[in-house]
């Protein structure tokens, strides 16, 4: 087949850039496939990186860079096959020691490639005042309306969107996350009959398994409609009508209600820095005197623990308006609005194996993920949680515990005294 200058001069474009980003690793560790069949690489690469229109590096190279490589990847210009998040795990070490002279050397080649051509994505564009009722609807719904039969091609039988707990002897993902389940009511001391809140309660599955099992009046609340459809039905299904229920409404409008113990499992990262002391305090507010609350959720662990606003690729394509803060300053924040710090722990490499576990089954069910959310949301979720993986594996975010008391005037709450419960056999 003939090659004409111009798409050869674009190949040599392409490489040169490739070299430029990532040296020469791919010869012994990775593979490069290019839009004409070109390929450099080991016969038996830990990925290969398939740049599937010439028009794909012009595209990576904008600022800012993780946004627009993710675009390039969700519109399908690049591929992974194989270890995606090594791949990431690359991509996101070449392109931090990016230096502004290498840049420059790189965007002449750049733009001897054509102009991308994308489709119309699916990426966030909110409205209103952050965090308000309305824009957190708006947030929530981007990310957790799609259909319940995607979620469940990577979370198996068991809907939990968070970070399982494999304790000792636990193989399967299903087996984690009840264990994960049965750690946190065990670290709230649940009793059968107390008023149990679950905020952002996902599909049901904590509260089902808190009525069924301990026998605990248990309320969940999310702003996704689909979850809260899905959950009424699943509650019905379990048989705990008369103990479980779920409500499509935020916890700030649950006015004067009180319960008994309060978890927050996987919300946290969506309340926003600035609206922190408003969401403890509302907490508080909530809770029984001598109860307890446990607050489950991702924290900054970068260098500086800066913290901010999600940016770039996670806020257009998979969580808008999300943020992560320090743990010490989440905790900071629960004291200064009256809590009582009893107990924190890090399930870092927790949550790198259960994303692990995610990406394998996305993976392994891509036929029925796409048919249940089209191509663009398979390759979304694909790179989101093997980033996510990465950075719990680097120790750039961490996955905290914290278990909060209020205390009673006496300075008395419902706080163990040890951790030995923690590792009780499950019920």
């Amino acid at each position: 087949m003939a090659v004409s200058a111009r798409s050869s001069s674009q190949v040599d474009a392409a490489l040169t850039i490739l070299r430029g980003l990532f040296g020469e690793r791919h010869d012994q560790e990775y593979a490069v496939r290019l839009w004409d069949g070109t390929y450099l690489g080991p016969p038996a690469p830990r990925f290969t990186l398939k740049i599937n229109d010439p028009a794909a590096l012009r595209e990576a190279l904008h600022a800012p860079v993780d946004l627009h490589v993710g675009r390039a990847f969700v519109a399908g210009l690049i591929e992974c096959e194989g270890d995606v998040e090594t791949a990431v795990d690359l991509i996101y070490d070449r392109t931090a020691a990016l230096r502004l002279g290498d840049v420059r050397k790189l965007l002449p080649l750049a733009l001897r490639l054509p102009k991308a051509r994308l489709p119309k994505l699916h990426e966030a564009a909110l409205h209103g005042k952050m965090h308000s009722l309305e824009r957190d609807r708006e947030a929530i719904g981007f990310h957790y309306d799609q259909p319940v039969d995607f979620f469940q091609t990577f979370l198996g039988t068991v809907l939990v969107y968070s970070c399982a707990y494999f304790d000792d002897g636990v193989r399967t993902l299903e087996d984690a996350q009840n264990a994960k389940i049965d750690y946190i009511l065990r670290k709230l001391q649940l009793r059968s009959g107390e008023r149990l809140l679950d905020i952002g309660c996902g599909w049901g599955t904590l509260v089902i398994r808190a009525a069924k099992l301990y026998g605990a009046r248990a309320c969940g609340v999310t702003l996704s409609r689909r979850q809260y459809e899905h959950a009424q039905q699943a509650i019905a299904q379990a048989g705990v009508a008369d103990l479980a229920a779920v409500e499509l409404r935020d916890y700030r409008e649950l006015g004067d209600a009180s319960f008994d113990k309060i978890a927050s499992v996987g919300m946290f990262e969506h309340v926003g820095r600035s609206h922190l002391p408003e969401y403890f305090a509302g907490v508080y507010r909530l809770l029984r005197s001598g109860g307890l609350f446990m607050n489950h959720g991702i924290a900054d662990q970068s260098p500086g623990r800066h913290g901010g606003k999600s940016g770039g690729f996670v806020e257009r394509f998979v969580f808008p308006d999300g943020e992560l803060v320090a743990v010490s300053d989440a905790l900071m924040i629960a004291e200064r609005a009256g809590f009582e710090v009893r107990d924190v722990e890090n399930l870092r490499e927790h949550y790198m194996r259960t994303l692990r576990c995610w990406v394998e089954n996305l993976e392994r069910n891509r036929v029925q993920a796409v048919a249940a959310a089209g191509e663009e949301a398979f390759r979304t979720w694909r790179l989101y949680m093997a980033g996510s993986a990465q950075g719990f594996r680097v120790g750039r975010i961490g996955l905290f515990q914290a278990l909060l008391a209020k205390p009673r005037a006496d300075g008395s709450s419902e706080a163990a005294l040890t951790r030995r419960h923690l590792y009780a056999a499950p019920m």
